[in-house]
């Protein structure tokens, strides 16, 4: 039987009252999956995790998520926003913060931690090596520890999908690796779609590759391709990769895109 796709958008347009944002998308992706997809600021990245989250209603076009209305499917997408909103100093526990990950909108007021929940927590905590952090708080964490914290509370969602957007933009190099490393892990039984800038990180880990800035290039491999970085950044780009330089875009001149 041929596998489904866990996404699926078909000629889908999106945007904000009469601002096009995304034009024309068609994109599938399934269970084994680990695709990174780059592109500019205002092109149309954070509005295409809007839609997959059913947090933005498409103008045309069709998504379903794990063959449900995204509304539905998302139940299944375990999310890590670039940026979290924390009060530092507030001593919220790390076992507290990934318990999170549990909570559901129907039960909210009725919530407790029942002895499954308790084993889901644990199990996504040592997913990420940070089960001996459990009892400490947040302030107390690096920020590549609280990044593999925030990984976890999604992982508590059980989920099919993980959603991540540049993950690594406020940590260190070390960290950044190590996220990475750990998301290949994952991937082992996880489908992974990652936003990032990170063209570096983007060849070096992910399966497949594609760009967004208002149109979508997805081409199913992990070639970074010259169409990629034209309709993304238009110029020519040097990319290092474990200290080798790749040129992924002839040296012709295109016309500029403008968003």
């Amino acid at each position: 039987m041929e596998d489904k796709p866990v996404i699926s958008i078909k000629n889908l347009w999106a945007g904000y009252e009469a601002d096009t944002i995304l034009e024309d998308i068609s994109f599938e992706m399934f269970q084994n999956d680990y695709v990174g997809l780059i592109g500019p600021n205002g092109g149309g990245k954070t509005t295409l995790i809007r839609v997959i989250l059913g947090l933005l209603k498409p103008d045309k076009g069709t998504i379903s998520v794990m063959g449900q209305e995204p509304v539905r499917g998302r139940r299944h997408i375990g999310y890590v926003s670039q940026f979290q909103v924390e009060d530092k100093h507030f001593p919220i526990s790390v076992w507290d913060v990934v318990a999170l990950g549990r909570l559901q909108p129907n039960l909210l007021q009725n919530f407790h931690i029942r002895p499954y929940d308790k084993e889901v927590i644990e199990l996504a905590l040592q997913q990420t090596g940070m089960f001996e952090y459990r009892k400490r708080t947040m302030n107390e964490l690096s920020g590549g520890q609280r990044q593999r914290i925030y990984i976890s509370r999604a992982l508590a969602a059980e989920p099919k999908i993980l959603l991540l957007d540049e993950p690594t933009s406020s940590v260190d190099s070390q960290s950044s690796n190590q996220i990475y490393n750990l998301l290949a892990e994952l991937n082992d039984h996880i489908a992974i779609l990652l936003i990032s800038h990170d063209l570096t990180a983007i060849s070096t880990y992910v399966k497949t590759i594609g760009c967004v800035n208002r149109q979508l290039i997805y081409q199913g491999n992990k070639e970074l391709t010259a169409d990629m970085v034209e309709i993304g950044y238009g110029c020519p780009v040097d990319l290092i990769a474990h200290g080798l330089p790749h040129r992924v875009i002839a040296g012709h001149q295109h016309e500029d895109h403008h968003d």
